[in-house]
């Protein structure tokens, strides 16, 4: 048994707020809780919420239900929340709104699908920046074929911290490295970027094997260093393809010959420093939720 802190993680009700993009899931469309979390015969010590993709106007909710779950399930230790960095300081409002909260690290807007002109648009570097002075990171999520946009827009924003959702989506149901592994290594050259390792069972596809993903976990631990990588399931996404248990023990298969240090940072450490995670309040007699994500 491996101790992991799951540095993506998702939860949502489909009879309180709106998912649009679980119609093309129907096995998904049902309440997801911390109590379901299962990472199987591994010990799950933490996780951190990733906004769902609710509809906007429920975002806020979203926060305060999450954040409620916590007081009796403290395995959930940060929440990465939506707000509308593509308006700018417009924004802001919005962020003032979510950072009441004191779970919320981060926040996320997804890029995965927007024209290159809107991720790099001039509002959204605006909104970016207003980040830092909150404290706040920002996950990407794009595919490999956004990530020379992401790119420039990291650029744009030296100040801000990003964290790289799925290694961006690399191509890897047609088994093609080339070009994501150039385009990941620009994206690691900034020192502000770090990356979760998740999300590529789900991108391989039905009947994949460790030997499909590890040539794309070995490239983003050379490129970025285990220093800057976290383990993560995409919960319960990650379902679709598999369980989280399995890709755990595939990331443990990509980490298993580094020195103990670095692979207690891809384990807990990388996600604990980057996302400034608290440790958990005691809760004698309470159960994490913790067993024996598509938008992701």
């Amino acid at each position: 048994m491996t101790a992991f802190l799951d540095a993506h993680v998702h939860f949502w009700d489909p009879r309180t707020r709106h998912h649009d993009w679980l119609a093309a899931h129907p096995s998904l469309r049902r309440r997801f809780g911390p109590e379901d979390l299962d990472a199987g015969a591994h010990e799950l010590v933490g996780a951190v919420f990733v906004q769902a993709d609710c509809r906007n106007d429920e975002a806020v909710g979203e926060v305060r239900w999450v954040s409620a779950l916590a007081r009796s399930h403290p395995v959930i230790r940060g929440i990465v929340a939506y707000a509308p960095l593509h308006r700018g300081h417009a924004a802001e409002p919005d962020l003032s709104a979510i950072a009441t909260d004191p779970l919320v690290v981060g926040v996320r807007w997804l890029l995965q699908g927007r024209p290159r002109e809107e991720i790099t648009d001039s509002a959204l570097v605006s909104g970016l920046r207003l980040l830092p002075e909150r404290g706040l990171t920002f996950d990407l999520c794009a595919t490999h074929d956004q990530l020379t946009a992401v790119a420039s827009l990291i650029e744009a924003c030296p100040d801000t911290s990003f964290v790289l959702d799925h290694l961006g989506k690399p191509p890897v149901a047609r088994g093609q490295l080339d070009p994501w592994r150039e385009d990941l290594a620009r994206i690691a050259s900034f020192p502000n970027t770090t990356c979760k390792l998740s999300g590529l069972a789900t991108e391989a596809g039905p009947g994949w094997a460790a030997a499909d993903v590890l040539p794309y976990l070995e490239h983003a631990l050379e490129v970025f260093g285990p220093y800057r990588c976290m383990i993560a399931s995409d919960w319960p996404v990650v379902t679709l393809m598999g369980s989280a248990g399995r890709w755990v023990d595939v990331v443990l298969e990509a980490i298993a010959q580094l020195p103990a240090p670095q692979r207690a940072a891809v384990l807990s450490g990388t996600a604990t420093a980057v996302y400034g995670l608290a440790d958990p309040p005691p809760a004698p007699g309470r159960s994490t939720g913790a067993g024996s994500a598509v938008s992701g």
